[in-house]
């Protein structure tokens, strides 16, 4: 994938150096040792090429390595903390997941179980490229939960609790018809290219949709799950997505309603809310399962503890630490209590 790019550049008469270092779940060390090569090699445009993990490290690296860029990371964690403006950028996404070509946003590993989130306009990538032909060796078990990780954005965007607004329900309607319509044919044929191009738009739209209306409970619940362990995002959110979509119904069931008539035939467009939320969630439990993907906490197999499952026991601590997800957690259409988030990971497990 980074052959043809990289001979692009250079064929523009660009020089080019590659930080090929990025891992998933990026902790502060890599975004240091990307920051100090930029230097090094006194970068003046950074690229980003990858997945959401390579995006957010760009993101940081573009800021961190700019001359004048007086902040160190830390000083950057939180809500439009950023000071300093970032070298130019240009974003590639090889996934259909989250986004982050699109968003304000870089999430990045803190400690052995914890995430913090540099959110500032300034993140906001000048150019995004979107080329269907760097996704089409994206194995089905990625491409399943990076497009349900999609689709969570523009649901939460949707159903946001603060900063819903027009703008964004257009762009996360038209990300779920997109992503909903074409996921199932991205895995069955991984080569459709068609099909591809429209899993990275619909990724991109989600994307603008949560990065104006922010998500919420599921990446909350889900961010513990990949913090303790290390699920990968995409598939944190979609073993969480079920129960938390029926925690929120009471509270978002017009919604879901209305997303449910974006994704489902016309002939089930007159039934009431209440129907129509109820076959929202399930059209979503059933195409997790039609992606392949485990649909019950018990059934993941944790690397780290030699392949074996999430211990039950291990549910409150997941609840406690969900709770101090604030920053998303405000975003929900219902309050969450940590007995709340517990039922939830108990509903999911």
């Amino acid at each position: 994938m980074l052959a043809p790019v990289q001979v692009l550049l250079e064929e523009a008469g660009l020089s080019v150096s590659v930080f090929a270092g990025v891992v998933a779940d990026p902790p502060e060390a890599i975004v240091y040792d990307a920051v100090a090569y930029a230097k090094q090699f006194n970068a003046q445009v950074v690229v980003g090429l990858g997945g959401g993990s390579s995006l957010d490290v760009a993101k940081l690296v573009a800021l961190l390595a700019h001359p004048e860029c007086a902040q160190t990371l830390v000083d950057m964690y939180g809500v439009e903390q950023v000071t300093s403006q970032p070298l130019p950028t240009i974003h590639v996404p090889t996934t259909a997941g989250t986004g982050s070509e699109v968003t304000p946003i870089a999430i990045i590993t803190t400690g052995e179980t914890t995430k913090m989130g540099v959110v500032s306009r300034q993140l906001i990538p000048d150019i995004a490229v979107l080329d269907a032909n760097l996704t089409l060796g994206l194995p089905a078990h990625v491409t399943a939960a990076t497009g349900i990780d999609a689709m969570v954005h523009a649901i939460e965007a949707y159903t946001s609790n603060i900063r819903k607004n027009p703008v964004s329900d257009m762009y996360a309607c038209e990300a779920l018809r997109l992503l909903v319509g074409n996921i199932e044919q991205v895995i069955a044929n991984g080569h459709d290219r068609e099909a591809r191009q429209a899993m990275l738009l619909g990724s991109l739209m989600a994307g603008q949709a949560f990065a104006n209306a922010p998500v919420a409970a599921v990446h909350a619940l889900a961010y513990p799950l990949g913090g303790f362990y290390h699920i990968p995002h995409g598939l944190s959110n979609a073993l969480v997505l079920p129960a938390v979509l029926r925690f929120n119904v009471s509270h978002a069931q017009p919604a879901y309603a209305e997303l449910a008539r974006v994704i489902l035939p016309v002939e089930y467009h007159h039934d009431d809310d209440a129907v129509m939320a109820e076959r929202f969630i399930q059209t979503l439990e059933k195409l997790i399962g039609a992606c392949g993907l485990p649909s019950r906490l018990r059934d993941v197999p944790v690397q780290h503890l030699a392949g074996t499952k999430i211990p039950e026991q291990d549910l409150p601590m997941l609840a406690k630490s969900a709770m101090k997800q604030t920053r998303l957690l405000v975003n929900n259409p219902r309050d969450v209590s940590e007995a709340d988030a517990l039922a939830i990971y108990e509903a999911s497990y």
